[in-house]
């Protein structure tokens, strides 16, 4: 009886010891920077794509919500046959590249992994799954909660092991790269500055990281890590060890100051991660903190390239016709009722409105900042392309480029109340199976009253 309990008590020991020590996994350093190799746009191509169209697309933050709505665009992208450069082909094949933030990173992240594997398992797995559930199941099990007394284990690192184990299976971004497209980003935010961290290898160089090694369930956990309820995700920074150097262009814009404001705010905020002394450790929260819609990855790109040609410039897209840019937003409605009671809003009315007013705010300055470059970037398209020659806008002459911005939101649905029913939605992990599918639905409908999608599709039959 005495050897029973010693060895309980050993085993207790041993339990304490090893989970009292948990730590969240690290990310891997770069031995040595190689702007040609790694998880970068270059390298993920595929030889099938139309080099005549660009087609992006971006899913917005919000729970279940978001990443059921984004999974209906998908299902309606694979039903869709078009005709490109004579030949017919799925929509969805023609994807180039998906910029996802909180909710929006599930579906993008796994259809970046497996493909049309999406259709088969996704809705079980996660859209109509509790994971709000399995999530609050593993922080009660007293079997975690030495790992997140630790301090160097939290809520958000626990969701991961979920996410990793149970959607992801354990699948790298290198894993996303060998599928050779379409590429994923996955947003998050810096906690400290409020800057846009992309899990990409150009956002990784800065830090001497390997993305390619990087789980993406972490990448989503750091992404949807909503600020007090859950907690943030940290990478380590490793500047100044894989012989990487912010580029000359950018060196001598910050001394100079030649640039815009936006530039030198965009810039000077890149520069803050080649310090690894004055910032060793990244923590990293919610993306749509920084941008709820997934779009700056475009509309940053181009502004650090200094143009939308620079951004094109000597790659395959040189020559492009068409450039659609999908935007997919589950939004929400702001909380009215306050309006009619006297009486003081509770802190959690307070927060929530604080939260989604920010948010939305930001969200119409953004695509209206987008819709605005547009037309801009195919005059400059235009004039580069037939600089020497007579400007034409013909089909195949060097001025044949259209940009198409295609919007997927509630707000798009004719009746009010159905407007109101969907952005009465909760932002959490947990929908019915009926109003995921009600969601699902509703995202075909969208994209089938669209007059910019239907034009779209006019153009390619």
């Amino acid at each position: 009886m005495k050897r029973f309990f010693f060895s309980i008590l050993v085993s207790a020991w041993i339990t304490v010891v090893t989970v009292g020590c948990a730590h969240y996994p690290v990310n891997q350093p770069l031995k040595q920077f190689d702007p040609q190799s790694g998880y970068r746009g270059r390298n993920m191509g595929n030889p099938g794509k139309s080099a005549n169209m660009v087609l992006f697309l971006t899913f917005s933050g919000g729970g279940t919500r978001a990443a059921a709505l984004s999974y209906g665009v998908l299902e309606e992208l694979r039903k869709t046959e078009v005709t490109i450069d004579g030949k017919k082909r799925r929509l969805l094949d023609e994807v180039d590249g998906i910029s996802a933030v909180s909710g929006g990173s599930f579906t993008a992240g796994y259809y970046g992994l497996f493909g049309d594997r999406i259709f088969e398992d996704f809705e079980s797995k996660f859209l109509k799954k509790n994971i709000q559930g399995a999530l609050f199941l593993r922080v009660i099990n007293p079997i975690n909660w030495l790992k997140l007394f630790s301090g160097m284990f939290g809520r958000s690192d626990l969701s991961a092991e979920y996410y990793d184990k149970h959607i992801f299976e354990g699948k790298t971004f290198g894993d996303i790269a060998s599928r050779k497209g379409p590429m994923i980003i996955i947003n998050a935010t810096d906690m400290s500055y409020g800057t846009r961290v992309e899990f990409i290898q150009e956002a990784f160089d800065l830090i001497c990281s390997d993305v390619s090694s990087f789980p993406v369930a972490r990448a989503a956990a750091a992404s949807s890590a909503v600020p007090m309820v859950l907690t943030p995700i940290t990478l380590r920074n490793y500047a100044g060890t894989c012989g990487y150097k912010m580029p000359e262009g950018f060196k001598e814009m910050l001394e100079s100051r030649a640039l815009s404001e936006r530039q030198f705010y965009l810039v000077n905020n890149v520069s803050v991660y080649l310090d690894s002394e004055k910032k060793p450790y990244i923590h990293l929260v919610d993306g749509g903190v920084a941008d709820n819609l997934g779009l700056r990855a475009i509309l940053d790109r181009v502004l650090l390239q200094g143009s939308v040609w620079e951004s094109i410039k000597g790659t395959p897209r040189e020559k492009v016709q068409k450039v659609v840019l999908m935007v997919v937003n589950a939004e929400t409605e702001p909380d009215k009722k306050w309006d009619k009671i006297e009486n003081m809003p509770p802190f959690g009315a307070m927060f929530s409105a604080y939260s989604s007013i920010a948010i939305e705010r930001y969200n119409e300055e953004t695509l209206a900042l987008l819709k605005e470059s547009v037309k801009s970037w195919a005059d400059e398209i235009r004039t580069q392309r037939c600089k020497g020659g007579a400007m034409s806008t013909a089909p195949g002459s060097c001025g044949d480029i259209n940009f198409h911005v295609i919007e997927v939101k509630f707000d798009a649905l004719r009746d009010e109340k159905e407007r109101m029913y969907f952005k009465g939605f909760p932002t959490s992990f947990k929908l019915t199976p009926e109003k995921v599918d009600q969601l699902r639905e509703v995202a075909h409908r969208i994209l089938g009253e669209s007059k910019e999608y239907q034009r779209l599709l006019r153009d390619l039959r």
